[in-house]
C-alpha cells in the first residue's frame, strides 16, 4: 500500500461490483492499496493514480444528485499517465475487450511547445471513460 498523499481521488459508483474490481485488477492493471468487501468498496491504484469503486446497494452510502443511467460519467474521461501504454492496450486486445479510441500518438500545444502523448480509450463496464496515455516528452511547435 502507498503512503504518498493523494490530492483527488474520485469514487466510482457501480452497478457489478465483482465485474468493476475484475475489470479494473485483471485489465487495466490497477492494484486494491486496500478494500471493504463488506461494504463492496476498493480503493485502487496504479502508476500514482487512485480511485475508488464502490457498489450501488443497500449497503453503500451514496451522495447522488440524480438518477444513474449508462453510461456512467458522460461528459468526463479520466486520464491515467502509465509507463508503458502499449502493453496495457495489447492486454485489452488480447481479452477482446471493446477499445472506445483505438491507440495514437497526438500531440498538443502547450504555450509554445507540444507534448505528446500515446493514449487510448476504453469504458469501464458502467460506461466512465479511461484514456490511459504514455508521455511522449516535448517538441517545439513546428
Amino acid at each position: 500500500m502507498t503512503t504518498e498523499k493523494t490530492i483527488l481521488t474520485p469514487e466510482l459508483k457501480v452497478l457489478n461490483f465483482q465485474e468493476s474490481l475484475d475489470f479494473y485488477t485483471k485489465l487495466a492493471g490497477f492494484e486494491i492499496l486496500y478494500d471493504r468487501p463488506e461494504e463492496d468498496f476498493a480503493m485502487l491504484g496504479i502508476n500514482g493514480a487512485r480511485l475508488m469503486i464502490e457498489g450501488l446497494t443497500e449497503k453503500s452510502r451514496t451522495w447522488k444528485v440524480g438518477n444513474l443511467e449508462r453510461p456512467f460519467g458522460r461528459g468526463m474521461h479520466f486520464q491515467i499517465e502509465i509507463p508503458d501504454v502499449q502493453s496495457l492496450y495489447e492486454n485489452f486486445k488480447k481479452a477482446n475487450y471493446p477499445i472506445f479510441f483505438e491507440m495514437e500518438e497526438k500531440w498538443y500545444r502547450k504555450n509554445d511547445k507540444e507534448v505528446g502523448n500515446k493514449q487510448f480509450l476504453v469504458q469501464d463496464p458502467d460506461g466512465y471513460v479511461l484514456r490511459f496515455f504514455q508521455d511522449l516528452g516535448i517538441r517545439h511547435r513546428k
